[in-house]
């Protein structure tokens, strides 16, 4: 996976969401204990913390520092940050080489920080449009890929049903529903 990806997903996210800005994103984001604002908030949070992490390559821990998004940004605002966070994700991973390591839980390649920003703008968008009542089910493609990056012992029968159940947020036949997961992005 790579920055192509990232850009792909937060396109995505962007295109199903930006109808609704004028909807209360105060509402619950699905199943999180989370408003769709914060969600959003969050998304932006973290492709910003995945594009630190791989433009500084620290192999011990996460940088030091949040994304700071202030309480009276509008969820146009939001959809902006996010935008802006997708594309210093994308744009360090086009930098860097697929030897490059950077810690998340263990040396993880850019390939690996891909598939954390994909899974992260899927699985949150599919909260916030559950949170303000949108029917929407992420690219089958780019759960596949997630999937197969992060969550290998998934069976790949359907890939966004698979992706959903991996985070907990679907359920699978003859599977409890993981309340838990650990996405496999380091490499050894």
């Amino acid at each position: 996976m790579g920055g192509q990806d990232v850009q792909r997903a937060v396109t995505e996210m962007v295109r199903v969401l930006t109808p609704y800005e004028s909807a209360d994103w105060r509402n619950r984001a699905g199943t999180l204990d989370w408003s769709c604002w914060t969600t959003a908030a969050h998304v932006a949070h973290d492709l910003l913390a995945y594009a630190g992490q791989v433009a500084a390559r620290p192999d011990d821990a996460y940088l030091p520092f949040d994304l700071k998004v202030r309480d009276d940004a509008s969820a146009g605002d939001l959809l902006r940050i996010v935008t802006a966070s997708g594309r210093l994700l994308s744009t360090v991973l086009a930098a860097s080489e697929p030897s490059a390591r950077a810690w998340h839980w263990g040396p993880t390649d850019p390939s690996g920080f891909a598939a954390l920003g994909v899974n992260e703008t899927l699985m949150h968008t599919f909260d916030i449009t559950a949170g303000l009542g949108i029917t929407w089910h992420p690219p089958e493609d780019l759960c596949a890929a997630v999937l197969s990056r992060l969550f290998p012992d998934v069976p790949g029968d359907d890939p966004v049903r698979g992706l959903l159940w991996s985070t907990g947020r679907a359920d699978i036949p003859g599977r409890p529903r993981r309340t838990s997961w650990i996405s496999k992005a380091a490499v050894e």
